[in-house]
């Protein structure tokens, strides 16, 4: 029985490296489609987000079927419960790229975001991917490092979001109302999407360490 146990625990972790690879490669579609006003790629992302998000939900019955029939406790207890709550952040993560896919679709043939703010929006998209391949990084192998990494890449996506309310609200903005609503929801999509991958990153330290939310500095110590 422990043997079947430990390898149902191993197949949540795979099925949860599983999501954060799509969640991954949504981004990645998603934030092109954005760009270059892509609709085909752009109806891909938001027809493939359902297949996220039924992997979340198949994830999520196994680890209640775990609670109940193996009872885990103390740090099996804190990695089914954490798995339940990852998948759901990785199940956001997923609706952010499809959302910005479906902004793409609505302002289709127009570009989605006006000329002043597309290297922004270009960076925001950079960042979110490198956090996405991070995020797979560090619940494939659990190595603390990464949430350092994730931790600094978040600050500058929240920099960047601040930037463009500061850009839409100053009185250069030439942009029409449609463009100042089509900049705050895009904006806003990139700045949840690494929040979620935040506190994933988090949820991961906490299995490791058995701490909530451990400083950094202390897990690269006891880790060296």
């Amino acid at each position: 029985m422990r043997d079947v146990f430990q390898q149902e625990l191993h197949e949540v972790q795979q099925r949860l490296v599983e999501i954060a690879e799509l969640v991954a490669e949504a981004m990645r579609k998603g934030t092109t489609a954005f760009q270059n006003s892509d609709i085909a790629l752009a109806e891909q992302v938001i027809e493939e987000d359902a297949h996220i998000d039924e992997l979340a939900l198949t994830l999520d019955e196994l680890a209640i079927q775990i609670l109940a029939r193996q009872q885990p406790v103390a740090r099996d207890l804190r990695v089914v419960v954490s798995a339940l709550r990852i998948s759901a952040n990785l199940e956001r993560m997923g609706d952010m790229a499809e959302h910005l896919s479906q902004l793409t679709r609505y302002r289709f043939p127009d570009k989605v975001i006006a000329k002043g703010l597309r290297s922004t929006f270009k960076e925001m998209g950079e960042i979110d991917i490198e956090i996405a391949e991070k995020l797979i990084k560090m619940l494939r192998s659990q190595e603390l490092k990464q949430l350092e990494k994730i931790r600094d890449l978040d600050d500058k996506i929240d920099s960047l979001h601040l930037s463009v309310f500061d850009k839409v609200l100053s009185d250069t903005w030439a942009g029409t109302s449609m463009d100042t609503v089509d900049a705050t929801l895009a904006s806003r999509y990139y700045e949840r999407f690494s929040d979620h991958a935040i506190s994933i990153a988090r949820k991961v330290a906490y299995l490791s360490t058995g701490e909530w939310a451990p400083d950094i500095d202390e897990i690269t110590e006891s880790k060296a």
